[in-house]
């Protein structure tokens, strides 16, 4: 009974100690009385630990011989310990004795109570002597002096790589047997690794939470955040060594070299065409087999890009990072900003090797190319009349289907193109800009001073032979 009501009836002269048995209180003394001249009577044969009585090096034992007597009749897990036992126990039964009297947090041992109190008095008693961080926890610095000492005990059995942590380790072996126990639940991906996956989500919703500071362009990885920053100062510290040039990437260099090389060793075994990245003739392989990984959630538009998709979603999120520093136009792509740039700038790049004629975009003067060839693809399906444009076969259509989009706010008037109603207005303002040089007539649209030339010959030809 004295052990359950906590009696102390054995108290040491000496110290004032009390204990419940007396059997306690006499190996207690052997302390004070020096009876063993600092070394208990039972001492292990491998350490050389020496304890006071038999029945505390026993237990101890058990540590050497891997024996684990007490077992956990929940999970089957084994203990080497009674009191081990009993501390795992409250695991199971949700006992938590110890509580924090600052945030209220409880915990089902003392040890680790007293641990979590130097989060709030701000104390880490262990701190390491090379570089000054402090630690709670004493198996924590012990495990950070391996980074100091370059000591990496976890081995990988297979490539003989090693770490500093068993789980950095764990992670690392999913490289050899294949495991992705990480699963994306919108696109089915899998990952080694949950931060990957926590990464990958960002993907379908759009999250991008590391912004460059200077332009305001958003990123889903830190890495990329850190490359980007790099074209800011101008950075390029990865340099060609056959051609000079410097990029800003590593990754960048590396596809530079094999493109210089002319070493592509991946090779397609259905087209031929070769890849200097194992990634991009996987990725080409999809086009191959019809497969899209990465599907858009909303509009159901799928891509073999993950950055494809990535730039997909700005036009549902309405997210367009790429503002014009003049006008302030904001963009979806960098390739629409620079294009548009040019009507600031007035250049215009691609030029008709025919007439001349310039033009500020590639697609434009293929259009352009078009008035010399006489090409039209665009043709009719109601009376057969062929366009050299999309947008003028679409004007066109309006003649057939009765569409007159642009209305004269003046007196009513309907028209099928924006042109018609432009030259229209000029009738309400006033305004001729084609004049007859021989009578002195205005007109107000090019084609009607034509027909007005026309008229004056066939009055008075003679008159037309003379001026010629």
């Amino acid at each position: 009974m004295r052990s359950h009501n906590c009696e102390r009836l054995c108290k040491c002269t000496v110290c004032g100690t009390s204990f419940n048995q007396s059997s306690h209180l006499k190996s207690h003394l052997k302390i004070h009385n020096g009876e063993y001249f600092g070394e208990y009577p039972y001492k292990c044969s491998s350490w050389g630990k020496s304890f006071d009585q038999l029945s505390n090096l026993t237990p101890h034992m058990i540590i050497h011989n891997g024996e684990r007597p007490y077992n956990c009749t929940i999970c089957e897990k084994s203990f080497n310990r009674f009191s081990i036992l009993k501390t795992h126990m409250s695991i199971h039964n949700g006992e938590r004795p110890y509580q924090c009297t600052i945030c209220e947090k409880s915990f089902n041992r003392f040890s680790i109570l007293k641990t979590h109190m130097s989060i709030h008095n701000g104390k880490c008693p262990y701190e390491c002597t090379i570089c000054g961080k402090s630690f709670n926890w004493s198996s924590n610095l012990k495990t950070h002096m391996r980074v100091h000492n370059g000591e990496c005990p976890y081995e990988c059995t297979i490539c003989g790589k090693s770490f500093i942590y068993p789980s950095t380790r764990k992670i690392h072996m999913r490289i050899h047997n294949g495991e992705r126990p990480y699963k994306c639940s919108i696109c089915g991906k899998s990952c080694s690794q949950s931060s990957n996956l926590k990464t990958h989500k960002r993907i379908h919703d759009g999250e991008c939470p590391y912004k460059c500071s200077i332009c305001g362009k958003s990123f889903n990885w830190s890495s990329n955040l850190k490359t980007h920053m790099k074209t800011h100062n101008d950075e390029r510290p990865y340099k060609c060594t056959v051609g000079g040039k410097s990029f800003s990437h590593s990754s960048s260099i590396k596809t530079h070299m094999a493109i210089q090389n002319v070493d592509r060793p991946y090779k397609c075994t259905i087209c031929g065409k070769s890849f200097s990245h194992s990634s991009r003739i996987k990725t080409h392989i999809r086009m191959h087999n019809g497969e899209d990984s990465y599907k858009c959630t909303i509009c159901g538009k799928s891509f073999n890009w993950s950055s494809n998709l990535k730039t997909h979603m700005r036009i549902h999120n309405g997210a367009c990072p790429y503002d014009c520093t003049i006008c302030g136009k904001y963009f979806i792509y960098p390739s629409t900003l620079k294009i548009h740039m040019r009507i600031h700038s007035g250049e215009r790049p691609y030029k008709c090797s025919i007439c001349g004629k310039a033009c500020s975009q590639s697609s434009n003067l293929k259009t352009h190319m078009r008035t010399h060839g006489g090409e039209c693809p665009y043709k009719c399906s109601i009376c057969g009349k062929s366009c050299s444009q999309s947008s003028n076969l679409k004007t066109h259509m309006r003649i057939h289907d009765g569409e007159c989009s642009y209305k004269c706010t003046v007196c009513g008037k309907s028209f099928h193109q924006s042109s018609h109603l432009k030259s229209h207005l000029k009738i309400h303002n006033g305004e001729y800009q084609y004049k007859c040089s021989s009578w002195e007539k205005s007109f107000n649209r090019s084609n009607k001073e034509n027909v007005h030339t026309n008229a004056k010959i066939m009055e008075n030809p003679s008159s037309n032979n003379v001026s010629s």
